[in-house]
């Protein structure tokens, strides 16, 4: 078993949650969000789209299935904090803690955690402080200059986290395409999915050229999620603008959220964010509706999209944007993970739809 002691989570505006923390965790800032997933613990703390970010885990009991390697979605673990009403804890099974305490990410559970999930929802997303000890004013002065030190950094997270290196990998079909990836924040499962279809894959950084991406000789390319505003990410709506038309696009979530840029629309901050894997979606592309994972902040304006642009995709909980697609230009976005991991499986047919009609028909059309 670990060992626990009191801690706090600390608001940006002096809301305090008392419960229990590891003991000996560093006290860590983020901007403080809530996901409604079940399961998939591993995979929501290594995905860099939560980079920068406290989770708080809805569901109340957390850790109970313990840890593997294999369902880690990036080479670290990037959340900053970890909250739920229970984590397991007991001699039989403290893996999970384990994992948080060895990698240095606070934690606090046993606390009202219903009441900070309607905080939440109800008063948007705050930055605050996960802060272990008993003294109460101490813990707020270090909360204050932990969450300033965070929010002076650098507002472009997607470079942050992006490999700056590009990245060679095979693929499983030997006759099929190339794709090119910039990454914004890479999930594995996405590459998983391209490669299974693809004969090479090279992955690039999230600032990468229009001209990188050509002289890959790459037939498509994969825009992939990541964490922040896209407004603050840079040189990447430049670099998709000037591939609209060229190539085969399709960019999820992040990726989704940059190639709208690309096409002239605007974003906005949606008061909480939609994060969990049970996202109701209508898809008129596959004609079907299905459930999804999703984690973003940001959403596309409707209003604001080129006509030739189809809103394809729709929330069902909130009638928010969800997916984009332009035939003319041979662009696809969806604000939601197809590659699941944690999540449902259903929509991971739009990998099909990318490789089938964007790339494969679109290349006969050409030919013939």
């Amino acid at each position: 078993m670990i060992k626990m002691e009191q801690g706090f989570l600390i608001l940006e505006s002096g809301e305090v949650f008392q419960g229990q923390s590891v003991q000996g965790t560093a006290a860590r800032a983020g901007e403080v969000v809530f996901n409604t997933s079940h399961s998939g613990y591993e995979e929501i703390a290594t995905d860099p789209s939560y980079f920068q970010q406290i989770i708080l885990m809805t569901q109340p009991m957390q850790g109970n299935y313990g840890v593997s390697d294999s369902f880690w979605e990036s080479r670290q673990i990037w959340i900053e904090g970890f909250m739920a009403l229970q984590i397991q804890n007991t001699p039989g099974n403290s893996d999970w803690l384990q994992r948080l305490q060895k990698n240095q990410v606070p934690t606090l559970c046993q606390f009202d955690t219903r009441a900070l999930t309607l905080r939440l929802r109800n008063g948007g997303t705050p930055w605050g402080a996960i802060v272990s000890g008993q003294d109460l004013t101490r813990s707020k002065a270090m909360a204050k200059d932990l969450i300033q030190q965070k929010k002076n950094q650098d507002l472009d997270w997607a470079w942050r986290v992006s490999r700056q290196e590009s990245e060679i990998r095979s693929g499983k079909n030997p006759k099929g395409p190339k794709i090119a990836v910039i990454d914004f924040g890479c999930k594995e499962n996405i590459l998983r999915e391209l490669q299974q279809q693809a004969s090479s894959l090279v992955v690039l950084s999230s600032r990468a050229s229009a001209a990188q991406v050509l002289d890959s000789k790459a037939d498509a390319l994969m825009l992939t999620n990541g964490p922040g505003n896209p407004g603050d990410v840079q040189k990447a709506p430049a670099t998709v603008r000037a591939l609209l038309g060229k190539l085969p696009i399709f960019g999820i979530c992040m990726g989704h959220q940059i190639l709208g840029l690309a096409l002239g629309a605007k974003t906005y901050k949606l008061k909480f964010g939609h994060r969990g894997a049970n996202h109701p979606i209508q898809d008129t592309l596959l004609k079907q509706i299905y459930m999804t994972s999703q984690n973003h902040g940001y959403a596309l304006d409707e209003k604001t999209l080129p006509a030739t642009v189809q809103v394809t995709q729709k929330n069902l909980n909130d009638q928010t944007v969800a997916g984009i697609y332009s035939q003319s230009l041979n662009c696809l976005g969806i604000q939601f993970h197809p590659e699941s991991h944690p999540g449902p499986h259903e929509s991971r047919l739009l990998f099909d739809f990318f490789f089938s009609e964007m790339i494969y028909q679109r290349r006969t059309q050409q030919w013939s």
